[in-house]
């Protein structure tokens, strides 16, 4: 775990193609051999941290909900979409090393050769069924769930830019009123 979450953060820093295992190696104190001994590459390093950050995300968001991690996807659909996104906002708004970390990477693997282009990929298309599963106002499709999503993208990305002068929760509870509602 300790060099899943040092690889973590010294790639949300710098960006996957700046972090060597080497790095991660010093950051745990152990050897380059030591990281590969337990994950055999940096591609499947930075699989196992998008895969650990992915589960503990979806412990939040159904704590954020108050259901159990186990019927998550399952009620999805019966809870509204502004719900689901403010408990998401509310859990980024307490780390934003991690949503640094998926920005970072998001914008890297817009590259096919990035390792973790077809994990960005899927992780979109999975996004977007979910959003598009919840209730919203008027009825729900794909098309109102990537406009939503994309709207979240952005609102933290200018959150990340300006950690000390904007509050994420209340820009995005500003921004969903006026996509969901239309007020």
């Amino acid at each position: 775990m300790q060099i899943i979450e040092a690889a973590g953060e010294l790639i949300s820093f710098s960006g996957y193609w700046a972090v060597s295992l080497n790095d991660i190696g010093v950051r745990c104190g152990v050897t380059n051999a030591a990281v590969l001994h337990h994950f055999g590459s940096k591609e499947k390093l930075l699989m196992a941290v998008l895969a650990h950050r992915d589960e503990v995300n979806r412990i939040a968001l159904a704590t954020g909900l108050g259901v159990e991690r186990a019927d998550l996807y399952a009620v999805l659909p019966t809870i509204d979409l502004s719900m689901i996104c403010a408990a998401m906002v509310r859990r980024n708004a307490q780390q934003p090393e991690i949503v640094r970390l998926y920005a970072l990477l998001s914008a890297e693997s817009l590259d096919p050769h990035h390792p973790a282009h077809e994990y960005y990929q899927k992780r979109e298309a999975t996004a977007i069924s979910t959003f598009a599963s919840a209730k919203a106002p008027g009825g729900n499709s794909p098309e109102l769930a990537r406009l939503v999503l994309a709207a979240m993208d952005g609102v933290q990305l200018r959150w990340l830019r300006n950690l000390d002068s904007i509050d994420l929760v209340a820009d995005w509870e500003l921004a969903s009123r006026r996509i969901l509602s239309g007020s």
